[in-house]
């Protein structure tokens, strides 16, 4: 039985519209305009447990609004979600101590004090003893290396540090699933690598489930299996993480590396594909798929070809693509979602 199922989930908003200066105001005292904007729009799938699956999308595509509506601090408008058995925004007990919710923009913890005293404040809230606490303090911050910072005010942790905390303080209580939103938003390369490997390791020990929001495609290509891709608010696609340059990229690279002292004008090289790049010794092609094996066998027979390299288009450009609504091969509608593996 899916930890997470959602069916149909929509959420609209009313926002004011008011007209332009001094008679607009007085004018929205009687008679007020309002537009609707769709946030998430029959939003559809289902998370089994253990699963860990990022969930993308471009600034406004109803990411976090879904993820607000599974935690329970939004009412949808129409559809019907379970997270654990429980319908989220019945906001019960039982439920609320069995998921947790990072939102990287947001704090959680107290600004003004220690570390600590905000982990003690959330021990208590979620009714753990001293001597389990003390055990999962001591576990999780060596894990993320901020032991030393327990008890440093929260307010003058640098943010790759609070981060780690506002992580802690979202696990103490053993979550059953975990929904974040933008972990390592701001952090440094070396922060965001550690809080992936904390993320991977703990989700594989303790078969947590987790449903992953990031902007930065290096977090979902090292945690993900399986992503689902929304855009203003409605799901069009669900799969495994490889699937989406199949579905969306047409075309692979390939990379020739030749005799330095060979040259050729770009004119020259078009009948082979799109250059891509091109260097003394090597040239870069944007080649369809369909066509890779007859030009590599071209470019052989044609070419002083010393080392050739095929590779798939990197993930970042194609969500690149999706996300500015550039032309793709295969982009359907949300209609018939691509079941996860």
């Amino acid at each position: 039985m899916p930890v997470i199922e959602v069916s149909g989930l929509t959420k609209h908003y009313q926002t004011y519209r008011k007209l332009p200066g001094f008679w607009g105001a007085v004018k929205g005292l009687w008679h007020r305009d309002y537009e609707t904007t769709a946030a998430a729009r029959d939003v559809s799938f289902s998370v089994e447990e253990g699963e860990l699956v990022g969930f993308l999308g471009p600034n406004g595509a109803g990411k976090t609004t879904t993820l607000k509506m599974l935690a329970g601090l939004l009412y949808p408008t129409s559809g019907s979600a379970k997270v654990l058995g429980h319908v989220p925004w019945e906001r019960e007990d039982d439920y609320r101590r069995q998921f947790a919710l990072l939102l990287g923009q947001k704090n959680q913890l107290w600004w003004d004090l220690p570390a600590r005293e905000s982990l003690e404040l959330n021990a208590r809230i979620y009714g753990i003893a001293q001597e389990p606490f003390e055990k999962i303090v001591d576990e999780l911050t060596s894990l993320l290396d901020v032991k030393d910072k327990l008890n440093v005010s929260v307010r003058e942790l640098s943010l790759g540090e609070r981060m780690k905390m506002e992580l802690i303080a979202s696990l103490l209580h053993r979550p059953k699933v975990l929904f974040l939103d933008e972990p390592t938003i701001g952090l440094d390369v070396i922060s965001q690598k550690t809080v992936r490997e904390f993320l991977k390791s703990y989700n594989a020990r303790e078969k947590t489930t987790i449903l992953l929001t990031s902007h930065y495609m290096t977090d979902i290509q090292e945690l993900c299996r399986r992503v689902i891709i929304i855009d203003h608010g409605t799901i069009f696609f669900d799969g495994r993480l490889a699937e989406v340059i199949d579905r969306f990229a047409d075309f692979k690279l390939i990379t020739i590396h030749c005799d330095g002292a060979m040259k050729c004008d770009a004119a020259d090289l078009a009948k082979y594909g799109e250059v891509v790049e091109q260097a003394p010794g090597t040239i870069q092609l944007k080649v369809k798929r369909d066509r890779v094996i007859p030009t590599c066998k071209a470019l052989l027979d044609e070419l002083p070809v010393q080392d050739i390299d095929i590779q798939e288009v990197p993930i970042e450009e194609v969500i690149r693509r999706i996300f500015a609504g550039a032309p793709t091969a295969g982009r359907q509608p949300a209609k018939a979602p691509v079941p996860a593996a």
